[in-house]
């Protein structure tokens, strides 16, 4: 049964013998991998940002008046329509920084969303992107140079500070991205929030709240929307501690934890326990039945 799920998806008898033995089921990542164009249906963010899909998803334009979107050959740059909204206002906003004639988009999601054949866990619904760090000099990169650019760190080898290339301007569009009511929460490097945290002046601070350390996110920040109201085959990201109560800028002591006890744990700290039981399912191994009932119309639509 699987295997006729698979054929009508795209998937050659070779390519699926190298992704399952037998009897197993096709993995849910190149199932959706597999796909090179959005379903023909309205546009809905289906199931959480590491575990969905998406209906209806509209592509990122390659190149727009304050915006390229890079890495084409990934495929990677559809979204929900108030992502690629949200990705142009930005944009806009970055040109009128000094040194920026825009922005460089990286991933968004895949055709359908759902998971990716490598290098994410999120983007599965249409409501994640990736910006790059680099400050765009020019808008009219081609489809080969976007292949061969690469963005910058703001982050030191060692983890625990920003270099030169973090600057006032990467302050001011995060502070635009996170001031915006449509974005839930913008992942960056430790160092970079801990700057913030150090430079900006009291007064207008709560924007920060919705910045977040997370490894990884030295070379581009990534923003994530929340759902939109009424789809309620969308589910929001769970509040923190600090949403629920008072709010804050998130600049209290636990951000420090990222750049000592996370690189350097105590010697006198047990390891942790290995859980019981078989290995939790994640984007690399799930398949249809771990996502959705509803990503399998994804598939099956034109």
């Amino acid at each position: 049964m699987f295997r006729k799920f698979a054929f009508a998806l795209g998937l050659t008898l070779a390519g699926l013998a190298q992704i399952t033995p037998a009897s197993a089921e096709p993995l849910a990542r190149q199932l959706f991998g597999a796909e090179h164009a959005p379903s023909q249906q309205s546009p809905k963010a289906i199931g959480f940002y590491s575990r969905g899909c998406a209906a209806g998803l509209q592509q990122l334009p390659e190149t727009g008046p304050t915006w390229q979107a890079m890495r084409l050959s990934r495929n990677r740059n559809y979204g929900q329509p108030e992502m690629l909204s949200f990705l142009q206002d930005l944009s806009r906003y970055a040109a009128t920084q000094p040194g920026w004639a825009g922005l460089y988009v990286g991933d968004i999601s895949q055709p359908r969303g759902g998971p990716m054949t490598g290098g994410h866990a999120s983007h599965q619904i249409g409501l994640d992107a990736d910006i790059w760090m680099l400050p765009p000099k020019r808008l009219d990169l081609s489809r080969s140079e976007r292949e061969r650019l690469s963005s910058v760190s703001i982050r030191s080898a060692d983890q625990r500070r920003t270099t030169a290339n973090w600057t006032p301007q990467h302050v001011a569009i995060m502070k635009a991205a996170a001031s915006d009511p449509r974005v839930d929460r913008i992942f960056v490097a430790a160092a970079a929030k801990i700057a913030m945290c150090n430079s900006v002046p009291k007064g207008d601070r709560g924007w920060l709240q919705k910045i977040r350390p997370y490894w990884g996110h030295n070379t581009h920040f990534h923003v994530r929307l929340k759902c939109t109201p009424g789809n309620t085959a969308c589910e929001d990201q769970t509040p923190t501690v600090a949403e629920l109560s008072k709010g804050g800028d998130g600049c209290d002591e636990t951000l420090n934890w990222w750049v000592t006890d996370a690189l350097d744990p105590p010697k006198s700290a047990p390891a942790p326990a290995k859980p019981a039981g078989p290995p939790k399912r994640n984007a690399k191994t799930y398949v249809m039945a771990d996502l959705p009932d509803q990503c399998r119309a994804v598939l099956g639509a034109q």
